[in-house]
């Protein structure tokens, strides 16, 4: 499968104001530096429908893009770091959390990770902080071809190790690489088995 339209529909701070179709939506977030808005450009075959920028935090919003008519891709602001002040990171904090309790249209969250970093207590939190919540996520490794097959590897047996200390199974997971298009294939395909389930369900 490829995506062959994506179009940015809104940007807003309240769940309430996100889009009323009944469409399926998928949470992209993850650590401000890790690399998200590349990849949703790389998965779009856009180069710039989701902004990149060299300062991290960027993103201070809920984006929403309407893909193929069919579903949304919903890119959420990073957690961790981001150059604003703790008022506005609390702001960002509030509607995530509200995002993720309160929109009935969302299917899964993709948790993206840097996978040249060992496990962060960051991620993990964030992590059981959805299961806590049932709610269905996938992880995204990111920047592949930043290191060798061996170490990435080494580094998501490295989470696999920490999330079965209290998960019976680990989540779905993909290796990716936004500058050589690694998983692009993988992840669009994981998304549209998604969605037809989704339809069969209805």
């Amino acid at each position: 499968m490829a995506i062959k339209k994506a179009e940015f529909v809104m940007s807003n701070s309240q769940v309430s104001k996100c889009p009323k179709e009944n469409l399926p939506e998928y949470a992209f977030i993850g650590r401000s530096n890790v690399g998200k808005s590349s990849l949703i450009n790389m998965l779009t075959n856009q180069k710039s429908l989701a902004k990149t920028s060299g300062r991290p935090g960027k993103t201070q919003l809920i984006n929403h893009f309407k893909i193929d008519n069919s579903w949304f891709l919903v890119d959420l602001p990073g957690y961790g770091y981001a150059r604003v002040s703790k008022t506005t990171k609390r702001v960002f904090q509030q509607f995530i959390t509200k995002y993720f309790e309160e929109r009935t249209q969302l299917v899964s969250a993709f948790v993206l990770v840097d996978v040249r970093h060992e496990p962060q207590k960051i991620d993990v939190a964030f992590m059981q902080w959805l299961g806590e919540h049932n709610i269905p996520f996938a992880i995204i490794f990111t920047k592949a071809d930043k290191l060798k097959p061996l170490a990435i590897e080494r580094n998501v047996a490295a989470y696999q190790q920490v999330l079965l200390e209290t998960w019976e199974e680990f989540p779905p997971y993909f290796v990716t690489s936004a500058e050589n298009r690694v998983g692009k294939e993988e992840l669009i395909n994981y998304i549209e088995t998604i969605n037809e389930q989704v339809k069969d369900n209805k």
